[in-house]
Protein backbone atom coordinates (compact mmCIF):
# COMPACT_ATOMS: atom_id res chain seq x y z
CA UNK A 1 0.00 0.00 0.00
CA UNK A 2 1.38 3.33 -1.19
CA UNK A 3 0.47 6.54 1.43
CA UNK A 4 0.60 9.83 -0.18
CA UNK A 5 -0.78 12.67 2.03
CA UNK A 6 -4.23 11.72 3.64
CA UNK A 7 -4.22 9.12 0.49
CA UNK A 8 -3.70 5.24 0.54
CA UNK A 9 -4.15 3.10 -2.53
CA UNK A 10 -4.07 -0.77 -2.42
CA UNK A 11 -4.36 -3.23 -6.24
CA UNK A 12 -6.88 -5.60 -6.14
CA UNK A 13 -8.46 -7.42 -8.89
CA UNK A 14 -7.04 -4.57 -11.52
CA UNK A 15 -8.61 -1.47 -9.39
CA UNK A 16 -7.65 0.36 -6.69
CA UNK A 17 -9.21 0.46 -3.58
CA UNK A 18 -8.58 4.33 -1.51
CA UNK A 19 -8.20 4.48 2.08
CA UNK A 20 -7.98 7.40 3.73
CA UNK A 21 -5.06 8.72 7.20
CA UNK A 22 -7.33 6.53 9.38
CA UNK A 23 -7.10 3.64 7.02
CA UNK A 24 -11.18 3.39 5.99
CA UNK A 25 -11.97 3.01 2.78
CA UNK A 26 -12.96 6.24 0.82
CA UNK A 27 -13.52 4.84 -2.73
CA UNK A 28 -12.08 2.83 -5.36
CA UNK A 29 -9.90 3.89 -8.65
CA UNK A 30 -10.75 1.85 -11.87
CA UNK A 31 -7.95 2.88 -14.19
CA UNK A 32 -8.67 2.96 -18.01
CA UNK A 33 -6.42 0.22 -19.87
CA UNK A 34 -8.20 0.79 -22.67
CA UNK A 35 -10.49 -1.58 -24.63
CA UNK A 36 -10.10 -4.96 -23.42
CA UNK A 37 -13.02 -6.06 -25.07
CA UNK A 38 -11.29 -7.84 -27.69
CA UNK A 39 -8.76 -9.62 -25.04
CA UNK A 40 -9.61 -13.53 -24.42
CA UNK A 41 -7.58 -12.92 -21.41
CA UNK A 42 -8.40 -9.23 -19.88
CA UNK A 43 -6.84 -10.10 -16.65
CA UNK A 44 -3.48 -11.34 -18.16
CA UNK A 45 -3.67 -7.77 -20.35
CA UNK A 46 -4.37 -5.56 -17.29
CA UNK A 47 -1.45 -7.58 -14.99
CA UNK A 48 1.03 -7.15 -17.90
CA UNK A 49 0.30 -3.28 -18.06
CA UNK A 50 0.66 -2.79 -14.45
CA UNK A 51 4.09 -4.75 -14.61
CA UNK A 52 5.64 -2.94 -17.47
CA UNK A 53 4.24 0.37 -15.92
CA UNK A 54 2.46 1.35 -19.26
CA UNK A 55 1.26 4.72 -19.04
CA UNK A 56 -2.63 5.90 -18.91
CA UNK A 57 -4.45 9.30 -19.06
CA UNK A 58 -7.04 8.46 -16.36
CA UNK A 59 -10.01 6.54 -14.54
CA UNK A 60 -12.90 6.18 -12.28
CA UNK A 61 -13.16 7.36 -8.95
CA UNK A 62 -16.22 5.49 -7.65
CA UNK A 63 -17.13 7.02 -3.72
CA UNK A 64 -19.70 7.17 -1.76
CA UNK A 65 -22.64 9.95 -2.55
CA UNK A 66 -24.98 10.21 0.25
CA UNK A 67 -26.09 7.25 3.15
CA UNK A 68 -29.76 7.81 3.66
CA UNK A 69 -29.75 6.08 7.04
CA UNK A 70 -33.55 5.10 5.96
CA UNK A 71 -33.51 1.83 4.88
CA UNK A 72 -32.15 -0.42 7.26
CA UNK A 73 -33.71 -3.72 7.35
CA UNK A 74 -34.33 -3.03 11.18
CA UNK A 75 -35.40 0.47 11.24
CA UNK A 76 -38.10 1.85 13.66
CA UNK A 77 -38.18 5.77 13.58
CA UNK A 78 -40.51 8.64 13.65
CA UNK A 79 -42.19 10.84 11.82
CA UNK A 80 -39.54 13.62 12.69
CA UNK A 81 -36.18 11.96 12.63
CA UNK A 82 -37.39 10.55 8.77
CA UNK A 83 -37.53 14.60 7.92
CA UNK A 84 -34.16 15.51 9.34
CA UNK A 85 -32.65 12.87 7.19
CA UNK A 86 -34.30 13.47 3.99
CA UNK A 87 -33.47 17.07 4.82
CA UNK A 88 -29.61 16.17 5.72
CA UNK A 89 -29.68 14.05 2.56
CA UNK A 90 -31.25 17.04 0.41
CA UNK A 91 -28.54 19.49 1.56
CA UNK A 92 -25.81 17.03 0.75
CA UNK A 93 -26.60 16.37 -2.76
CA UNK A 94 -26.64 20.43 -3.10
CA UNK A 95 -23.14 20.10 -2.37
CA UNK A 96 -22.47 17.83 -4.79
CA UNK A 97 -24.44 19.57 -7.22
CA UNK A 98 -22.45 22.63 -6.86
CA UNK A 99 -18.99 20.77 -7.09
CA UNK A 100 -20.30 19.75 -9.90
CA UNK A 101 -21.01 22.40 -11.91
CA UNK A 102 -18.32 23.92 -10.64
CA UNK A 103 -15.56 21.21 -11.90
CA UNK A 104 -18.28 20.98 -15.64
CA UNK A 105 -18.62 17.04 -14.83
CA UNK A 106 -21.56 16.11 -16.65
CA UNK A 107 -20.39 12.60 -17.27
CA UNK A 108 -21.17 11.21 -13.53
CA UNK A 109 -23.41 7.89 -12.76
CA UNK A 110 -24.82 7.19 -9.25
CA UNK A 111 -25.77 3.30 -8.09
CA UNK A 112 -26.53 1.40 -5.37
CA UNK A 113 -23.48 0.45 -3.16
CA UNK A 114 -22.49 -3.02 -3.69
CA UNK A 115 -21.92 -3.18 0.16
CA UNK A 116 -24.57 -1.16 1.88
CA UNK A 117 -28.52 -1.14 0.17
CA UNK A 118 -28.58 2.01 2.43
CA UNK A 119 -26.00 4.42 0.12
CA UNK A 120 -25.47 5.60 -3.16
CA UNK A 121 -22.23 5.87 -4.79
CA UNK A 122 -21.33 7.93 -7.47
CA UNK A 123 -18.60 7.46 -10.54
CA UNK A 124 -16.82 10.01 -12.52
CA UNK A 125 -14.10 10.38 -14.52
CA UNK A 126 -11.17 11.56 -13.70
CA UNK A 127 -8.48 12.89 -16.39
CA UNK A 128 -4.24 12.73 -15.41
CA UNK A 129 -2.40 16.12 -16.16
CA UNK A 130 -0.06 13.97 -18.65
CA UNK A 131 0.03 10.13 -19.23
CA UNK A 132 1.00 8.64 -15.82
CA UNK A 133 2.83 5.01 -15.62
CA UNK A 134 0.48 2.16 -13.73
CA UNK A 135 2.53 2.54 -10.78
CA UNK A 136 0.60 3.30 -7.21
CA UNK A 137 3.26 6.07 -6.14
CA UNK A 138 2.43 7.63 -9.68
CA UNK A 139 -1.64 7.25 -9.28
CA UNK A 140 -2.17 8.69 -5.88
CA UNK A 141 -0.29 11.88 -7.09
CA UNK A 142 -2.74 12.19 -9.90
CA UNK A 143 -5.84 11.18 -7.92
CA UNK A 144 -4.88 13.37 -4.87
CA UNK A 145 -5.96 16.72 -5.61
CA UNK A 146 -9.60 15.07 -6.47
CA UNK A 147 -9.61 13.75 -3.09
CA UNK A 148 -8.39 16.77 -1.64
CA UNK A 149 -10.90 18.69 -3.19
CA UNK A 150 -14.09 16.59 -2.14
CA UNK A 151 -12.75 16.17 1.65
CA UNK A 152 -12.65 19.86 1.41
CA UNK A 153 -15.96 20.17 0.55
CA UNK A 154 -17.01 18.10 2.90
CA UNK A 155 -18.05 15.19 0.67
CA UNK A 156 -16.16 12.74 1.72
Amino acid sequence: MIFLGNWKLDFEDGYYRIFDSSKLITGYFDPDYGDLSLSKNPDDVILSKIQNHEKISGGMIMIPLVKFRLFDTDLNTTLSNVQQNVSRVSTHLQKWDSLLSKINNSSHFIGISHTDQDMLTITFPVKFSEPTPLDTSYLIKEISPTLDLLETCELL
